[in-house]
């Protein structure tokens, strides 16, 4: 297959938009969404007692589960770049970053696509195929 597009990926721990742009300009926006857990932990004393019962929290299952969980959502999200010539990948936080480091690790050829990665607040939809589209003109 040719790799004739240039693909944006604007994801946080949720949802991502693969946004891919072709040759003639046109846009399409994919959403994939994440089953990643938010857990909160709830742990410590059972009583309002100094020295009273402790509840014991298991943070290595649920750190080990979300890994896993990240790492199911990280491989739909290769599924949709596979006909990309450039990518890069921009959001909030550290999950861009988290991203690129499971390319690296377990998807090389699309990791040598991954142009930038950047850290952007939350878009609306069009903002995003904005971002991605002023993106790829200030760099060609």
């Amino acid at each position: 297959m040719k790799k004739m597009k240039n693909t944006g990926i604007w994801l946080d721990k949720k949802v991502a938009y693969v946004i891919s742009e072709n040759m003639a300009g046109h846009q399409n926006v994919e959403i994939i969404f994440s089953k990643v857990e938010d857990y909160h932990i709830h742990g410590g004393s059972g009583t309002r007692f100094k020295g009273g019962p402790q509840d014991v929290v298991q943070d290595r299952k649920y750190l080990e589960r979300t890994k896993h969980q990240l790492r199911n959502y990280f491989k739909k999200i290769t599924e949709h770049l596979m006909d990309s010539r450039q990518i890069v990948v921009f959001g909030p936080a550290e999950t861009g970053q988290k991203f690129k480091t499971e390319l690296d690790d377990n998807y090389p050829s699309l990791a040598a696509l991954i142009s930038d990665v950047a850290t952007t607040d939350s878009m609306t939809k069009n903002q995003m195929k904005a971002w991605a589209r002023n993106y790829y003109a200030t760099i060609h």
